[in-house]
């Protein structure tokens, strides 16, 4: 079944009669510096039987394209994403081991975020749905929810760096709001990874729960899907983006130089969102309550910890991994959308062929929310 998925969402197949007709996009040519990130014409993609063609109104960026570009996933790489993505500019070699699930299908699209309008639809489609604005559930799970095993696009197949994108039908969802296209955009990914471990570690009203890089894209979603679920969130932050986390709706944010396990002390909280991992590690478990939850679906701090079991069992902790989202996070974040209970947090929006600006901005974690890629507009008409 994942072989015969594999080769339906193959980047390169397309339709001989269309090879004429070429779109933008921006082609990651292996594991390495911004001279990977190559913005040039490609082959427009056709949608095959189950799949549409839409059109890409806005991309996000996320750590997840930079840590794939310079092979973070690789088990040889001992930093965060920062000192990993300042090496890549550097000495970074294509990584057999570098991808998301396997090795990379370099050279692809990347592209993990998309707003889209759906402009055709294979052979047998529901045409009706033709000029619907859509969100991509970016993380698909071949065999069912069931199973485990998941796919993403810009990690796995083609993304949406570019003019337009292809995906499997039952992956996109349409969504009515007034919210702006770039807005939209910023969604998927963070919200989607944000909404995967509220929901996976059960955060409930009245709970306690800490967020770490409350000011990123997915801390900052954290936040709000948290305290819609009536918790009591304190969230860690740089000193200048403070007051822009509270505005979010922490109760209360505690600098990230700051001793948190000093400032919180031991058992304070029933939950743990923690996409930054690293040195800080071990002392967040020690402010978890005995019986409490540790979730995470990232490293930018660093993927090796220390871990003391002794805090590990003779707490009851339950450590959380998040990766493949359940079956209610995307519809449960679409219907939070049209009711009006999230916010957009679009920091700044590039042109798509400036991505190596965006990339290199993006890493100076200076900003709160997402940076999102503009394509230009084309008309395949």
């Amino acid at each position: 079944m994942k072989e015969q998925w594999d080769t339906e969402l193959k980047h390169d197949r397309f339709d001989p009669d269309d090879r004429r007709k070429t779109m933008k996009a921006v082609v990651t040519a292996g594991n390495g510096g911004y001279e990977k990130l190559q913005c040039r014409e490609v082959r427009l993609p056709v949608p095959e039987p189950g799949e549409v063609l839409l059109q890409v109104l806005a991309a996000g960026v996320n750590n997840t394209e930079i840590n794939t570009r310079v092979g973070w996933y690789s088990s040889s790489i001992k930093t965060g994403t920062e000192d990993a993505a300042t090496a890549g500019e550097q000495s970074v070699t294509d990584t057999p081991d570098g991808g998301w699930n396997e090795a990379t299908p370099f050279p692809f699209i990347q592209g993990t975020d998309c707003c889209g309008r759906i402009v055709s639809v294979a052979p047998g489609g529901d045409e009706s749905s033709i000029g619907s604005r859509v969100l991509v559930r970016a993380c698909m799970r071949p065999y069912g929810f069931e199973s485990m095993e998941n796919v993403w696009m810009g990690s796995d197949f083609d993304g949406a760096f570019a003019q337009f994108v292809r995906v499997p039908a039952g992956e996109v969802f349409a969504v009515d709001c007034d919210w702006s296209d770039a807005e939209l955009a910023t969604i998927p990914c963070a919200y989607g990874t944000a909404e995967n471990m509220v929901h996976r570690s059960t955060v409930c009203e009245g709970e306690r729960v800490l967020v770490t890089g409350a000011s990123g894209g997915v801390g900052s979603a954290v936040v709000q899907l948290a305290k819609r679920r009536g918790a009591t969130v304190t969230a860690i932050a740089g000193k200048a983006k403070m007051e822009q986390v509270l505005a979010l709706g922490a109760d209360r944010v505690v600098d990230r130089n700051d001793d948190v396990l000093g400032a919180l002390g031991e058992n304070a909280v029933d939950v743990i969102i923690d996409n930054v991992a690293g040195p800080a590690f071990g002392g967040l478990l020690k402010v978890l309550k005995r019986g409490g939850r540790y979730a995470s679906s990232g490293a930018i701090g660093g993927p090796l910890v220390t871990l003391d079991m002794r805090t590990f069992y003779l707490k009851d902790l339950t450590l959380i991994g998040c990766t493949a989202w359940d079956e209610p996070v995307f519809p449960n974040l679409i219907s939070y959308i049209e009711r009006g209970e999230l916010r957009p947090l679009l920091a700044k929006t590039f042109p798509l062929e400036r991505i190596e600006d965006a990339q290199r901005e993006f890493l100076e974690k200076k900003h709160v929310g997402n940076f999102v890629l503009i394509p230009p507009a084309l008309d395949v008409s």
